[in-house]
């Protein structure tokens, strides 16, 4: 009787422990168990009405996750109009050669204080992104960056959750990394339902986008605080 006693409590612990852990998991990333989530999804460079494949991959990652947490997901391309209303939306993607314009809008609307400098293949800052009076450089296929937010618009109940990196290279390494990191991240953070963080990829000749890391909290400056 003891044993069982014990054991059942070991079982109760270690359920309570895993519920806990999805919870923080859920409330990270602002979903809801049981709830629809929307994932927009941008158009590969210049090529209207084509996603590239690393977009795909990223799109089915965020997929895995919401179903992790009990969500259904539908998706969306960049050209969505309206608003997430109660679906938590997951918006992938720069807005850059009319990628995702709707991560344009939603930059424009909540992040004023992130600004993404446009393409020209003779200059330096070509694509790189500022914050905070600080540059970013885009080097493509060695080092990139993304900016991940999270913000709930005034017209919605439920948050966007924005992923736009330089490339379709640096969307897939964010959300690869978040979903592994999330905890180291959120430990960073004043506050997990509003933020603005930026993620490095390097060395991505070799290691493609594993190795992706938390650059910094850009929050205050991103949001105009």
């Amino acid at each position: 009787m003891t044993s069982l006693l014990g054991g059942g409590f070991v079982w109760l612990w270690e359920r309570a422990k895993h519920s806990r852990a999805e919870n923080r998991r859920a409330a990270f990333f602002g979903v809801r168990p049981g709830e629809n989530c929307l994932i927009v999804v941008g158009n590969k460079y210049n090529s209207p009405g084509t996603a590239h494949q690393r977009d795909v991959r990223a799109v089915v990652e965020l997929t895995l996750l919401a179903g992790e947490l009990g969500c259904g997901v539908s998706v969306e391309t960049g050209d969505f109009r309206g608003g997430n209303g109660d679906r938590t939306e997951f918006c992938v993607g720069g807005p850059l050669g009319g990628s995702n314009l709707r991560t344009g809008g939603h930059l424009a609307a909540h992040l004023p204080g992130v600004v993404i400098h446009p393409y020209n293949g003779t200059h330096p800052d070509s694509v790189a992104y500022e914050v905070g009076g600080e540059k970013f450089l885009f080097d493509r296929g060695h080092q990139e960056y993304a900016v991940v937010a999270k913000f709930t618009p005034a017209e919605s109940v439920a948050p966007v959750f924005l992923v736009a990196g330089q490339s379709s290279m640096a969307n897939l390494a964010a959300i690869h990394f978040l979903r592994r990191e999330y905890r180291q991240v959120a430990r960073q953070l004043s506050s997990v339902e509003r933020f603005c963080v930026l993620v490095k990829v390097s060395d991505i000749g070799t290691y493609a986008f594993h190795r992706a890391t938390l650059e910094r909290d850009v929050t205050a400056a991103a949001f105009g605080g």
